[in-house]
């Protein structure tokens, strides 16, 4: 709901800021390819990795939780004529106990305020406020009104590439774009 939301808006900027270009022509945007920045920083790169690895085992849980609650199913389903009606609602309350367990644990860790929410907060948004910061600076040296990323939703139908100031940010960041292999 937030995406089509914001691309609205966004959509609307780029129309207001075209509408109002002939009654102020000085205006200058600006586009950065923030994927090629992230991608460029080592200490992004490493944090995304460590986020990877926790997600990755999180999710190894839910797997393993997923076979056991199978294997408890087909269990009950093979054997289910042969249970006493206290021995099948057991096995049912068992069945249902299992994946009640394995919901909790998935919303603990993926869900919206959960653990690796909480993770990305902590390793990635302080290196992504230094990026922002350094497209500031970029912004406010070179005098631009508007600076934009291209590697979002936000889709250019044309973008002069003597606008992308991608370059600059990995300077302003202290990273040779041509060392980072994204040189232009």
């Amino acid at each position: 709901m937030r995406a089509p939301l914001a691309r609205r808006c966004l959509v609307a900027l780029v129309a207001l800021v075209a509408l109002a270009a002939p009654a102020a022509a000085q205006q200058r945007l600006a586009f950065v390819d923030s994927e090629v920045i992230l991608k460029a920083l080592p200490e992004y790169q490493t944090a995304r990795q460590q986020v990877d690895r926790l997600a990755a085992e999180w999710q190894a849980e839910l797997d393993a939780m997923q076979t056991e609650i199978d294997e408890l199913v087909r269990e009950f389903e093979a054997r289910e004529l042969l249970y006493t009606e206290e021995d099948r609602a057991r096995a049912l309350e068992e069945i249902a106990a299992r994946r009640t367990e394995m919901g909790q644990y998935r919303r603990r860790q993926f869900g919206a305020e959960g653990e690796l929410f909480r993770q990305e907060q902590q390793l990635l948004r302080p290196i992504q406020e230094r990026v922002l910061e350094a497209i500031e600076t970029v912004a406010d040296d070179g005098g631009y009104d508007f600076v934009f990323d291209r590697s979002g939703d936000l889709v250019f139908l044309y973008a002069r590439e003597a606008h992308n100031v991608t370059d600059l940010v990995l300077v302003e960041l202290g990273i040779d774009p041509e060392v980072a292999g994204v040189g232009r």
